[in-house]
């Protein structure tokens, strides 16, 4: 059974208004990322940490998901168990647009974590209460559920399953600095990207030569949802032959 795997990054939601890290207006502008996304910056300031993703999740209620999402949902809808659906994006657009199995990389903002028996439960857009309990074990050593620079990411796991597992590969606004999509691409024969404008290709090791997009059959130099239309029949047309 074909399958593909669809892996997508902060571009995806960045039409709806989930604003991003790199963007010249996004969160760099106000936060430092390590100490507002990193392990260090838990253990020195939980209550910064916590603020922080309060009020990434009381701005996601108000946010819809766009014609990308509809488009990743009517693909999983129309061709069942043949979609993988990974994403780096820890909103819940792509569920709000109907999906209903994805697979979060970095976890997701409505959920919490109990950092005592490791319960996690929805709260859905409200902010986490400073005397917030564990419904699981009453504990009150409780975090939020996504995963920061410096520890490990469980779902990581899927990646390489899914890899093995699909015949072609969409990578959806992303630029591979958090997860490298470039070794991914490498290894199909078919692989889409999408993204606005070309990126060079760069690693902890430093510049290489080459454009991401070089390294992939088909670049779609467009927005996430102006381009839904394109990937969307590629995707189709792929998995209906």
């Amino acid at each position: 059974m074909k399958k593909v795997l669809i892996f997508s990054g902060a571009g995806l939601s960045a039409e709806s208004g989930i604003r991003t890290f790199r963007d010249s207006d996004g969160l760099w502008e106000e936060y430092d990322v390590m100490q507002v996304c990193s392990t260090q910056g838990w253990e020195e300031d939980r209550a910064l940490v916590t603020r922080f993703y309060n009020d990434r999740r009381k701005d996601l209620e108000s946010r819809s998901p766009n014609p990308a999402h509809y488009a990743i949902a009517g693909l999983e809808k129309r061709f069942g168990g043949q979609i993988w659906n990974l994403t780096q994006n820890v909103d819940d657009l792509l569920e709000r647009a109907g999906c209903r199995n994805v697979i979060h990389l970095h976890g997701t903002l409505r959920d919490l974590r109990c950092e005592s028996c490791g319960h996690i439960w929805d709260i859905g857009y409200r902010e986490q209460r400073e005397d917030e309990e564990c419904p699981g074990c009453g504990s009150r050593h409780v975090r939020h559920n996504v995963v920061m620079f410096g520890e490990p990411a469980p779902a990581y796991r899927f990646i390489q399953r899914a890899v093995d597992e699909s015949g072609l590969f969409v990578a959806i606004g992303t630029s591979g600095q958090v997860i490298d999509i470039v070794p991914m691409a490498t290894e199909f024969s078919h692989s889409i990207l999408v993204n606005p404008k070309r990126e060079m290709y760069v690693t902890s090791f430093g510049s290489h030569e080459r454009y991401i997009d070089e390294y992939f059959e088909t670049f779609i130099q467009k927005k996430a949802g102006e381009a839904a239309s394109e990937f969307e029949k590629i995707v189709s047309d792929f998995l209906s032959v």
